[in-house]
């Protein structure tokens, strides 16, 4: 009741501030830290789910830079605020703001202005110097606020070189800051370094945590790569059992996705129990409502048993499959099992006669997996509510975060969005429009997630 009560006369204060006609009431209202703390609200609402909170996101950012542009060495003589510029540094902030307010600061702790430059190197792509700037600081001996983002941001870097570390720190970052955006970037990330570790039991216990308090975070679809992923990866040491354990606390629907999802990998990769089960489970449905009949399931258990002795009602099971309703990626595959399927019940070539030169071989239909690598798009359907978050816009008009280039994330994705503004290219266009749209949308929103933790690359 507390925190809400807070939450309330924050929003409050920062809505009046908003419609102020001359845009300057909250910056000589409130002081650096209020503003920052009531960032970390909405955030925090924004991890639980709360969507609608993402604009009032985007308003703090673009306010907190504004306040902090304008602060001065008197402001920092206040410890909150030189901590809540960190915080901002961290969350989402602009680094040229930071840097510049870093500046300005006097009679600064030595260890915040160490704490300082590692964040300023972070945010402007210099991964080594931060870490070796930040490497000897304790988070735990931090306030909890900066403590929990500073556990994040190493824990982050360190992935790569010292996985073990990383999720200690990623850890302590879930301690200092539970129920919160922070968890949630922590949870989500220490799903996917279990998985280049071959941790089966702590992929499993992160990616129950996750599912269990944030599966309606913005930033979900990336926790849905990294266990569709590392379900592939670790399907050896994942049990039927526990999978079905993890995806019985999601909705239906999005049940559903995950499953068809793996079913997919699954085939591709020639995972064949796998893809049976997951197509298996998609179909089944949950509370009476079966999803037979789905083309996408339909496709992949065929793909699972395209080899097998019963052929002939695999071939019968593919020609029955609506093309209609399956994306380009899954056309692909639906050509690909079919020439497979024709390949095997197709009579023996007679043998040529011996001649003193080899003929040349005659072309081989493209296998499944050949037909399907340029085209792993997974075409999958709208989840109500799974929307992906929009970095902020700075004063400036440009984002807010300033953040290294991600990597593209990749194209098999259960996020819902507005299947609009393909991918431009030379030739005729073969991209699924959803794919296009998705992989934009989701390259803005980790300009934001960059800045909570992810190691610059």
């Amino acid at each position: 009741m507390k925190r809400a009560a807070v939450t309330s006369r924050l929003m409050g204060l920062l809505l009046l501030a908003a419609g102020y006609p001359s845009a300057g009431f909250a910056q000589d209202t409130l002081q650096p830290y209020q503003l920052v703390r009531s960032l970390q609200l909405v955030q925090d609402r924004i991890a639980a789910g709360d969507h609608a909170a993402m604009p009032m996101q985007a308003k703090l950012l673009e306010m907190i830079d504004t306040r902090l542009r304008e602060a001065d060495a008197e402001d920092f003589k206040d410890p909150k605020n030189f901590r809540a510029l960190l915080v901002y540094g961290m969350s989402g902030g602009n680094p040229v703001t930071v840097e510049a307010a870093v500046s300005r600061a006097k009679a600064v702790d030595a260890q915040d202005l160490s704490i300082a430059k590692g964040v300023i190197n972070y945010l402007v792509g210099r991964p080594t110097g931060a870490i070796e700037v930040l490497r000897p600081i304790d988070p735990m001996t931090l306030p909890s606020d900066l403590g929990a983002f500073l556990a994040l941001v190493k824990g982050s870097l360190m992935a790569t070189d010292d996985p073990v570390m990383a999720l200690t720190l990623l850890d302590e970052a879930k301690l200092l800051s539970p129920g919160t955006l922070v968890e949630e970037a922590a949870l989500r990330r220490s799903v996917g370094i279990a998985v280049t570790r071959g941790d089966a039991a702590r992929f499993a216990r992160a990616s129950t945590q996750y599912v269990e308090r944030y599966l309606y975070s913005p930033y979900a679809s990336q926790f849905a790569d990294s266990f569709v992923s590392g379900v592939i990866t670790l399907h050896m040491s994942i049990s039927q059992d526990k999978l079905a354990d993890i995806t019985s606390m999601m909705d239906p629907e999005r049940e559903k996705v995950i499953y068809l999802r793996i079913a997919r990998r699954a085939a591709i990769d020639g995972l064949s129990e796998l893809s049976a089960f997951a197509s298996a489970r998609a179909e089944q449905g949950r509370d009476g409502n079966t999803n037979q009949g789905d083309p996408r399931a339909e496709l992949y258990s065929s793909l699972s048993t395209v080899t097998s002795g019963t052929i002939e009602d695999v071939r019968t099971k593919l020609g029955k499959i609506d093309r209609s309703k399956l994306s380009d990626g899954d056309r692909a595959l639906l050509d690909a099992a079919q020439a497979i399927a024709g390949e095997v019940v197709a009579p023996p070539a007679s043998l040529p006669a011996a001649t003193p030169a080899s003929a040349p071989l005659a072309p081989q239909p493209k296998s499944e997996v050949a037909a399907t690598q340029a085209t792993d798009a997974a075409g999958l359907p709208p989840v109500e509510g799974a929307v992906s978050e929009q970095p902020a816009a700075s004063p400036s008009g440009g984002t807010v975060a300033a953040a290294p280039s991600a990597p593209a994330p990749s194209a098999d994705s259960a996020t819902v969005l507005p299947a609009s503004a393909p991918a431009a290219s030379a030739g005729p266009d073969t991209t699924d429009p959803t794919d296009a749209a998705m992989m934009k949308t989701r390259r803005q929103l980790d300009l934001i997630d960059q800045m909570l933790g992810a190691a610059p690359k």
